[in-house]
């Protein structure tokens, strides 16, 4: 078994409470992703699984072996616990070939040199760099040295295999290829990976589930889609979308068993199952805002601000009273500045948040209120 369990977690730093009551299972076989601004705690996690950090409190198990339990005093050491860890630098024995560094790990286990050889060549030919193998780390690109530090960590099988932000170093164009072989690796090989990362589109292509931090908790641990599409934190719903979600200030109303929600866009009416606050925060992402040059039944006026077309979409800021949406749009589309035009969005796809808690609000249904209301639904 090589899933990782950690229970009530706690970590310090020089008085500083880094880590809060830690609770995570990462499933055997899973691409468990820790997402989260620089500073939440999410590396920490990753070296306290590593054993590179002890925490003042809680226990961890991979499988069935209790690595940690803090209380004891128990700390197994990380050559003991059947896992490689890829660092942000890639950290390449700079006077070894290629072969020679992937092979470390397998010579420190002294088998035959045949099977070596045919465990190295096999890792290096997975991320497609066998013809490589006599190169010194001095004469690969960046992408290239990132895939010896994989080949290296992998050609030893271990059952978990620790990466921490492994594509901070590489351009755009290597990152996203870099991605890609990621993901191969993960579905031939099936080892449970944890990955590090603050970049959430990395997260939500790779992992199979996210872990979102903030200041030191686990906020949210869910699937890239469920995450994705319902938050259940406000900072989970800002942190999350390229472009940012758009956030709006609203004002509840009670009426009849139902909730009116008033906002910039319109009223509309949903069902909720807990007690709303008087005033509450809608959250709708740019693709899910509709601009229209021809007025629309369900339309609120508003003023086109400025285009930035992107090839395959185009955003599009348009202001609505005094506040700026960004919606964005797939293909070429043509908005002059300044242009008036008419804003809806898809119900369907309205979250609505308690601004004191942060917390997403349940909501059974969301309807229109009257005719001339500024929200459609998207069936």
């Amino acid at each position: 078994m090589s899933d990782i369990i950690l229970k009530n977690i706690d970590k310090y730093f020089d008085g500083n409470h880094v880590l809060k009551d830690i609770h995570l299972h990462i499933e055997e076989g899973e691409f468990m992703t820790l997402l989260g601004p620089s500073g939440c705690g999410k590396t920490t996690i990753l070296r306290i699984i590593a054993g590179l950090e002890d925490p003042e409190h809680g226990v961890v198990y991979m499988g069935d072996t209790c690595v940690v339990e803090a209380k004891d005093k128990l700390f197994l050491s990380p050559a003991k616990r059947d896992l490689n860890l890829v660092f942000q630098s890639y950290a390449l024995w700079p006077h070894m070939t290629v072969f020679e560094n992937v092979s470390f790990g397998l010579d420190v286990q002294k088998l035959p040199k045949k099977q070596i050889r045919q465990k190295v060549e096999d890792a290096l030919e997975r991320m497609q760099i066998k013809h490589l193998l006599d190169r010194s780390p001095s004469e690969l690109s960046g992408g290239q040295q990132q895939r010896v530090a994989i080949a290296r960590a992998i050609v030893t099988e271990p059952k978990i295999l620790l990466l921490d932000e492994p594509l901070s170093n590489l351009d755009a164009k290597l990152r996203i290829e870099m991605r890609a072989e990621l993901k191969r690796l993960h579905h031939e090989l099936q080892t449970t990976i944890v990955y590090v990362t603050h970049d959430q589109i990395e997260a939500l292509t790779l992992s199979t589930r996210i872990a979102v931090f903030f200041a030191g908790e686990l906020i949210q641990v869910d699937t890239p889609k469920k995450l994705y599409e319902q938050p259940k934190d406000m900072r989970v719903a800002e942190f999350i979308g390229n472009p940012s979600i758009n956030l709006l200030l609203g004002d509840i109303e009670e009426a009849a068993g139902r909730s009116k929600l008033h906002t910039s866009l319109g009223t509309l009416a949903f069902t909720r199952n807990v007690p709303s606050p008087k005033q509450v925060m809608m959250a709708l992402k740019p693709e899910d805002i509709l601009i229209q040059q021809q007025p629309s039944q369900h339309g609120v006026q508003g003023v086109i601000y400025s285009v930035l077309p992107a090839g395959a979409e185009t955003f599009i800021q348009v202001k609505v009273d005094d506040q700026l949406l960004m919606a964005k749009v797939s293909g070429d589309v043509h908005f002059m500045i300044n242009t008036l035009v008419w804003v809806t969005c898809f119900l369907k796809k309205v979250n609505v948040y308690d601004i004191e808690t942060n917390e997403l609000i349940p909501i059974e249904q969301v309807t229109y209120t009257e005719s001339n209301v500024s929200l459609i639904g998207n069936g």
